[in-house]
């Protein structure tokens, strides 16, 4: 197996409530030609007692792919700075999206876990859920576009500032902040598929309560 695609990366103190986000959409040509094995986002937060940790990744296909496996590497440490243990989380789909996840050595789930209410594991320690939800970011990609149209018909007339920065007239302005402002979200209907697990923090922190997490896929 290699690894495939994009590596996120981040951290969160589990000694209280912080929430880790990481988003990449529609990068690179061979990301976009292969979308089941395209992280677009990588979540992770504690629950409010901090005894269990949400983690969530997003793919913007229709649905996860049977020829990947998808792993989240999570890091535990007492202390910044300090060489942590680490533990792997393995989900792997069949074609009809049942799922398959192992934690470690420590838990195992499979099934369907398209249901609302998720999959739980038996020994109670892990949930799961897969299924197609809104993306949760904003993007207006035809604004931007006209925005870029425009910055490039003004761009042989442009005078800088001692900064650097260009200085606008305030027609040019006007009609930067009105593409930016109008054209929708490019994202509201794509729709991409999500991992969504919860994990007793007590299997993937024997190192600490700081946590190092990243995310990738493996295609064989």
């Amino acid at each position: 197996m290699k690894n495939a695609h994009r590596y996120l990366v981040g951290s969160v103190l589990l000694l209280c409530m912080v929430s880790l986000r990481a988003a990449d959409h529609a990068d690179s040509p061979g990301n976009v030609a292969d979308p089941a094995a395209d992280l677009t986002d990588v979540f992770a937060w504690t629950t409010p007692n901090a005894t269990q940790v949400n983690l969530i990744i997003g793919v913007p296909a229709a649905q996860f792919s049977n020829a990947v496996q998808y792993v989240i590497n999570v890091e535990s440490s007492s202390a910044y700075g300090r060489t942590g243990t680490k533990v792997q989380i393995i989900c792997q789909f069949a074609v009809n999206q049942s799922v398959e996840c192992w934690v470690g050595g420590f838990d195992y789930l499979q099934g369907t876990a398209s249901a609302t209410t998720g999959l739980r594991s038996v020994t109670g320690r892990m949930l799961a859920f897969v299924g197609r939800r809104n993306d949760p970011f904003f993007f207006n990609g035809p604004g931007l576009r006209r925005t870029l149209d425009i910055v490039a018909a003004a761009a042989p007339g442009l005078t800088f500032d001692t900064a650097g920065c260009p200085i606008l007239d305030a027609g040019t302005s006007n009609a930067l902040i009105t593409e930016l402002q109008t054209g929708g979200d490019s994202f509201a209907l794509g729709s991409p598929s999500f991992l969504v697990l919860q994990v007793d923090k007590s299997l993937i922190a024997p190192g600490g309560n700081i946590l190092a997490v990243d995310a990738s896929t493996h295609r064989s």
